[in-house]
């Protein structure tokens, strides 16, 4: 049948839809076909044989129907897809007549809405006494086998319903249909089934083609009316396909007409038109057929394909790393301080203002940065991080603006684009920005105001779309009094402002936090030890430390702790093992005068949050100078002097002490 071995790989699917006796005798030719056609069988008639048939086409899941009769006849005229009867041979008729004869010689045959005129000839060549009857519905049948039944006839000669309904009526019914009528009808509806295939393979590439084409697409007749034309051109338009085919092209955009084209014949590429308020550049060619003009096509790219290849162009010098991986739903927390820096922090994801976010160190803030870029609109484009701290001033202003060829000694061959190119279209995250170098600060306000970068030892700045999201830990106030940080990139920075919590000021998600990293780092040692009973051992020192270095200090603890579990596994934890391992944990017993690695220290707080810091402190420490001036690096008398100078005096808990 002329099936390849790629056709086979692809199988047609091939619906049966029959009954009783016809259903087994396909049944038994299904193993033949096995390699050429995925056949299925549905046993119903009419109206539930066509429910089935219409869910099968809905899911794409049938070819061609196969079926005979009276229900191959309902479905034609019901479903979509080819139905292939299965017809019966004049070498049918004949075995199901001699068979019959020899039951009886008053034989009926009974078929579908028309007799045979055929079976007149074979009547009178083998002198049968054959009776045709047809009928329409079921009900027909019963009242024709109850008519033929009065007249004396004893075997009822159609298919498989009709035997069925023979029997029914106490009448002997032989079938009609043989396994050759079967497989003929097979061997056509795979064969069909195969054209389609291949038919309906060659149009969705055409059709794939043209719809996913950024060039828009318009072929005339050499009457000018629209034959084809593809979903780009019709936004081009302005119209739809259903619409436009038939009309003339210069009635629907004029600039665009193929009138010269069709006189002449002449191939025009690449000319600029204005179609409504875009600028399109637009190529004109004839179609010929056979050496003969039958038409013209006109093809279209607008500014978008531009901008696709910038874009293109860009990512090349693009690394692939520049991607943020983490999301708000990971920050750990249900406190009332980072839930509200969350809910904040989600808002401003909706807008593409500059971001400021400030907080001490280790609280999270290129986690927020990278939350941000991944909640807003610029999810799918790049998120670039530099360190600004981590890098010298030369170094630090080539990797953020890149450089041209010959820039400087060693400058890389061709130049290289900066972080801000890189960035484009997406996010840049400038972390630590309270410690970028003036005359940087300089270059970025200009960047910002611009929106565009300008390599060292170029001459064509390029436009970035970048949105930008700096952090620090430094007080940028104190840094602008200092003359360390310039007060008009304050504001264009400080657009959007983010302050993130210190973990002592959100004690109520140490536990939950600790839980995180303690799991964490057990799976990442492979540890066999007890994370709850770890958990519950190290907790109450987690809750009373005061973590001056934030949720990394929290990292950096719980790993070590987990480290040497996992060396010991079995081992208890009690608070000389502990304090072995993370003695910051028990700084309090450090001598006074020596700030711990978990103290308060003064120096480490904002000039004008100095008293309310003090004030905090004494109540922690419930009115206790002493541990007091110990947490916060300073001499009782010192202590005093500052409290003595502040306008509130000392807090309720400081008097009574």
């Amino acid at each position: 049948m002329g099936f390849t071995r790629e056709d086979a790989a692809r199988k047609p699917c091939i619906c049966a839809i029959s009954y009783k006796s016809l259903s087994r005798l396909i049944h038994s030719v299904i193993p033949r076909y096995a390699p050429l056609a995925e056949i299925r069988i549905v046993d119903k008639l009419f109206d539930d044989a066509l429910d089935t048939a219409r869910d099968l086409v809905a899911a794409r899941e049938v070819d061609v129907f196969l079926s005979a009769g009276a229900n191959g006849a309902f479905l034609r005229n019901n479903v979509t897809v080819p139905v292939v009867l299965i017809k019966v041979s004049g070498f049918d008729i004949l075995r199901a007549l001699l068979k019959a004869r020899e039951i009886s010689k008053r034989i009926a045959i009974v078929t579908y809405q028309a007799t045979s005129a055929e079976l007149e000839e074979v009547k009178q060549l083998l002198k049968l006494n054959v009776e045709q009857r047809s009928y329409t519905t079921i009900e027909d049948a019963r009242d024709c086998f109850r008519d033929l039944a009065a007249d004396g006839y004893k075997v009822i000669v159609g298919s498989s319903l009709i035997t069925d309904l023979a029997e029914e009526a106490g009448l002997t019914g032989i079938f009609l249909y043989s396994r050759n009528s079967v497989c003929q009808a097979l061997n056509d509806a795979i064969e069909i089934a195969r054209i389609a295939r291949i038919e309906e393979a060659r149009r969705e590439r055409i059709n794939t083609i043209l719809q996913h084409l950024n060039e828009g697409v318009v072929a005339v007749d050499m009457e000018e009316r629209i034959e084809s034309v593809n979903p780009a051109m019709e936004k081009l338009l302005g119209v739809a396909s259903e619409w436009a085919i038939g009309r003339r092209l210069s009635e629907i955009a004029p600039a665009l007409g193929l009138d010269p084209t069709l006189r002449t014949g002449v191939t025009e590429l690449e000319q600029l038109q204005t179609v409504g308020k875009r600028t399109v550049v637009v190529n004109r060619l004839p179609i010929r057929e056979h050496g003969v003009q039958t038409g013209a096509v006109l093809t279209s790219q607008d500014s978008t394909t531009i901008e696709r290849v910038d874009r293109n162009i860009r990512s090349r010098n693009r690394p692939r790393h520049f991607t943020a991986k983490y999301q708000f739903a990971q920050i750990v927390g249900n406190s009332p301080a980072i839930g509200q820096a969350k809910a904040l922090a989600a808002q401003y994801a909706r807008t593409d203002s500059t971001v400021l976010i400030t907080g001490e160190s280790g609280t999270g803030k290129e986690l927020f940065a990278q939350s941000i870029h991944n909640a807003s609109r610029r999810r799918n484009h790049p998120f670039v991080a530099i360190n600004c701290a981590a890098f010298p001033e030369s170094l630090l202003e080539s990797e953020l603006f890149g450089y041209e060829e010959g820039a400087f000694s060693g400058s890389r061959r061709g130049g290289k684009a900066g972080l801000f190119e890189c960035a484009h279209t997406g996010t840049i995250f400038l972390d630590e920005i309270g410690d970028m170098p003036v005359a940087l600060q300089t270059r970025l306000l200009r960047v910002l105001q611009e929106r565009e970068v300008l390599r060292l030892g170029g001459n064509d700045p390029t436009p970035v779309d970048v949105r930008v999201i700096a952090s620090t830990h430094c007080d940028l106030q104190k840094h602008i009094e200092d003359g360390k940080f310039r007060e008009d990139l304050f504001y264009r920075l400080n657009i959007l402002h983010l302050n993130l919590p210190p973990l002592r000021e959100r004690r109520a998600d140490i536990r939950v936090i600790a839980d995180y990293l303690l799991r964490d780092a057990l799976r990442r040692l492979a540890s066999s030890a007890r994370h709850e009973h770890l958990l519950d051992a190290v907790l109450p020192f987690l809750e009373t430390h005061l973590w001056p270095g934030n949720i990394r200090e929290m990292e950096n603890v719980i790993e070590r702790i987990a480290v040497f579990v996992s060396d010991a596994a079995g081992a208890e934890v009690d608070p000389s093992w502990l304090r072995a391992i993370v003695p910051e944990l028990f700084a309090r017993e450090l001598p006074f005068g020596v700030p711990s690695a978990g103290s308060r220290a003064l120096k480490s707080v904002n000039r004008a949050n100095e008293l309310s810091h003090i004030r905090r402190v004494i109540d922690e420490c419930r009115g206790d100078h002493a541990e007091a001036a110990k947490r916060l690096g300073i001499s009782r008398t010192t202590l005093w002097r500052k409290l003595g100078s502040g306008s509130g005096g000392l807090s309720e808990t400081a008097e009574r002490r």
